[in-house]
Order: C-alpha cells, then structure tokens, then sequence
C-alpha cells in the first residue's frame, strides 16, 4: 500500500508539473545552452532588437545613410538573458552586388545595455572592421534599387577576445559556441 501511496504522489506532482510547464510557466529550450548543462530554463520574454527611428521591415529615415548624415540610427534592446556576460551587434546587408556587405560590427557590449542612441557607440564596446576598412557605422548607400539592412543582435555567454581590426568573419568565428540568445531588425533603404 505505501509503494502505490508513492508512486501516486510522484505521478500527481509529475501531472501537476506538466500542467506547469504547459502554461507557460517555464520555457525549455534545447540550442545554444551553455555549455556542460544541456537544458536553459528561460523564464524572460524573447530577446528583441528595435529602433525608434522605423519598425521593422520598413525604410531607414535617410538621416541614417549615406544620402544624409550617415550616423547610426538609435537601437533598443530588451529580453537579454540575465546571464549573459556581452552583446554584439552586426549589421549587414545581403543584398550588396558584390556580396554580403557588413556595415558594422559591436563586440563587448555591456549586457545591461537598453540603448545605443543615435550616433554613438557605448562605453567599452569595441568596432570591428567593416567591408568599406572602417571601424566605424557605415549607412546604408545602395548602388540602385531596394536593399534589407539585418541588425542583429546576439546575447553571448562571456566577452570577447578578437582584435578591433576583426572583421564580420573573424567575428562570426568567435561568436561561434558562444550565443546564448538572438534577435533581428531588419531596415531597407532605396536608391
């Protein structure tokens, strides 16, 4: 009697634990877990990338390109893993004739980070190189037609240690194994 008295108790909890999870109440995810654990309990909303300056899917204001002052447009970010110990920023565009072109490049950005304001870079984060040589945001600036500006932002679980003179492979190597969490803006411009 005392092993069925047990083994209903342990099944009860199980139910109950399973209603739980299916409410909502804990998220498991199985990618890009730290490594040795296997499993994230995520208990945070998604991790989001957005600007004041347009929404997603829509035009970058000219302000931000080439064709205007040719600063970084504001970013706000939100949902970063409480564990995360850096972000990084790319920003590229896939659409570029000669390939994709990457038109900035953040490492070690401070994980407590809400916003990088227009035309700034925040302390302690490190420049990459771009594909113009810069180490600096270079706007859009299309040759002709509609091009996708993807901001993407990833939550990593330590800070990096790659040169400024890095460039977006150098940096996707180093990120490699390290992401905890993503998120994606995309922009266009017109020429």
């Amino acid at each position: 009697m005392k092993k069925f008295l047990v083994f209903l108790i342990i099944l009860l909890a199980a139910i109950a634990a399973f209603i739980w999870v299916r409410r909502g109440n804990i998220t498991v995810t199985y990618k890009n877990t730290a490594p040795g654990t296997g499993v994230t309990i995520n208990t945070t909303t998604p991790m989001t990338i957005t600007s004041p300056a347009f929404a997603d899917g829509q035009p970058i204001p000219k302000k931000y390109t080439c064709d205007g002052d040719g600063v970084n447009p504001p970013l706000a970010f939100s949902g970063v893993p409480k564990e995360a110990g850096s972000l990084a920023l790319v920003i590229d565009d896939p659409d570029a004739p000669s390939g994709t072109w990457t038109h900035w490049t953040l490492w070690n950005i401070d994980p407590a980070t809400l916003l990088i304001a227009e035309n700034s870079v925040p302390s302690g984060a490190v420049q990459g190189q771009t594909s113009s040589g810069q180490n600096a945001y270079g706007g859009p600036c299309p040759p002709s037609g509609t091009h996708h500006y993807y901001f993407k932002l990833y939550a990593l679980d330590s800070k990096l240690t790659i040169p400024s003179f890095a460039d977006s492979r150098a940096l996707a190597q180093a990120l490699n194994g390290h992401v905890m969490s993503q998120a994606q803006l995309v922009g266009t411009y017109s020429r």
